[in-house]
């Protein structure tokens, strides 16, 4: 039996909280209590996330940690200036509670103290499905404080467990929009296992992204529907549709099979608009696609050492989950290792960038003759237009020749109308095919892989190699987010 390829599903619990609380067991006791009810839902795996700060964040990771629960630590500032906030043996504790975190991450670098911990309570609200919040209902004492944060989180209708740290009393918010698993996700792992035979290790993450990525490309491949092949079809269709019907008054040849021909080709036109129209209000090979190019690009960047998430700047709900699960998987496996860079950053350019090159040199030595042949016969119909149109009125105005009947009704009647319609057919060809667009695109991103293949072997850095990895994998994905953007606005207006 072939391994599954569906990603784990994770939910994020994140917390905020005053930093002194009289009733700390009750208020741990709460925090348990809360945590429990969560991780009940067996679908999904949960992790915390939360602040560092002396008093209930600290209750908070401790409680996670004692659950087995990953716990991810959100420093409003970095360690050295974040120090200041603690006496000596309270920043112990908190040396102690960051070493077993699954993650550090640093908010701000640098800026004011109080807006750098309202930072880290919005990027704590933004990570998470469920908010715990330890709050006496007070507004906050000073920007950052609990308060905001509580009023951040119901702007956002992100689900809330407020609990009283003097009464302990419970109430829960916004619960109507918790989503116990995730639909995009789960459409996804739900997509036939890919036909490549799998040789690779059912437990191991890599190949599991690796077989996630192959059905979301297989997938997209077989879902794509034609829409550059029914639209040529339809303008086709019209162009015969002219043809037919100008050869019809320009002979003065009405025979009852040209009537039908007409007709069959207007409705041909016709239902390759509907099949269009069918196909991108049912679409899903672009999702298909964006969660292929997503894991490629996860797999591509498996082995390096890096701060944040791949596409951490990419703020699709669609993908919010998908990126999460790929996130989490690739940190759990490469955690502890100390990859080389030397070794990924060969690895990087053969197998990502040189492949890529190739792809798009591939597409540009294909679609540049393509948008010069539709130059070509949009030039020559126009000036067979020209002529024929100019010769008829010529001969309109002098009459110095007789015309032969045949040639008078090609050259003064056919041609002149039917020539403009053929010019503007290829004209369309190109619009239909964003030849265009995709000949300058493709350039670009030769010119962009070429310029990675020179840069790439000089960076002698992992902070350089992260940041021009992230700007070439971001300029990859950019045109699979633009074709979701749009089929996303034709699906709303459908």
């Amino acid at each position: 039996m072939a391994a599954s390829s569906a990603l784990p599903q994770f939910h994020v619990v994140g917390f905020t909280g005053h930093r002194r609380v009289a009733k700390v067991e009750q208020v741990q006791a709460k925090i348990a209590a809360a945590l429990d009810s969560l991780v009940a839902n067996g679908e999904v795996e949960w992790l915390g996330v939360s602040s560092i700060a002396e008093g209930s964040d600290m209750i908070f990771a401790r409680e996670v940690l004692a659950k087995g629960m990953e716990w991810e630590a959100l420093l409003p500032l970095p360690p050295i200036d974040f120090k200041a906030d603690f006496a000596e043996d309270k920043w112990r504790e908190v040396e102690a509670l960051m070493a077993e975190a699954s993650e550090v991450r640093v908010v701000a670098q640098e800026g004011n103290r109080e807006e750098a911990y309202l930072d880290c309570g919005i990027e704590t609200v933004n990570a998470c499905d469920v908010l715990v919040a330890i709050w006496d209902g007070e507004p906050a004492r000073g920007p950052g404080g609990t308060a905001d944060i509580v009023t951040f989180a119901r702007e956002l209708k992100r689900p809330l467990i407020v609990i009283d740290p003097v009464t302990g009393d419970e109430r829960r918010e916004n619960f109507e929009h918790y989503k116990p698993v995730d639909d995009e996700l789960t459409f996804l792992n739900g997509l036939p296992e890919p036909t490549t035979k799998d040789t690779g290790d059912p437990a191991d993450s890599l190949d599991l992204v690796g077989r996630f990525m192959a059905k979301t490309d297989q997938a997209a491949t077989k879902g794509a529907p034609k829409f550059r092949l029914l639209t040529v079809a339809a303008v086709l269709l019209h162009l015969f549709a002219t043809l037919v019907a100008t050869f019809g008054l320009a002979f003065d040849w009405q025979p009852v099979g040209l009537s039908w021909a007409k007709l069959l080709f207007v409705l041909g036109a016709l239902g390759s608009a509907l099949a269009i129209r069918h196909f991108r209000a049912q679409d899903t090979w672009v999702r298909c696609r964006l969660a292929a190019e997503l894991a490629r690009a996860e797999l591509a960047t498996w082995g390096m050492a890096r701060k944040a998430a791949l596409f951490d700047d990419v703020n699709l709900p669609e993908t919010r989950q998908l990126l999460r699960s790929l996130h989490i998987l690739q940190s759990r496996a490469t955690k502890g290792q100390r990859p080389n860079l030397d070794t990924f950053r060969q690895h990087y350019r053969v197998g990502r960038v040189d492949d890529q090159l190739a792809y798009y040199r591939k597409r540009l030595a294909k679609a540049d003759p393509q948008l010069r042949m539709m130059r070509r016969g949009f030039s020559i119909a126009t000036m067979l237009a020209i002529i024929t149109t100019a010769a008829y009125a010529w001969h309109a105005t002098f009459h110095i020749y007789e015309i032969p009947y045949f040639l008078k009704a090609l050259l003064f009647y056919f041609m002149p109308i039917i020539m403009p319609v053929v010019a503007a057919t290829f004209i369309s060809f190109i619009s239909i095919n964003d030849l265009h667009r995709r000949v300058a695109r493709y350039r670009e991103m030769c010119h962009l892989l070429e310029s990675v293949q020179k840069q790439i072997m000089v960076t002698h850095s992992w902070r350089s190699l992260e940041q021009l990895v992230r700007r070439t994998e971001r300029t990859l994905l950019q045109e699979v987010l633009e074709w979701h953007t749009l089929m996303s606005h034709l699906e709303a207006h459908h």
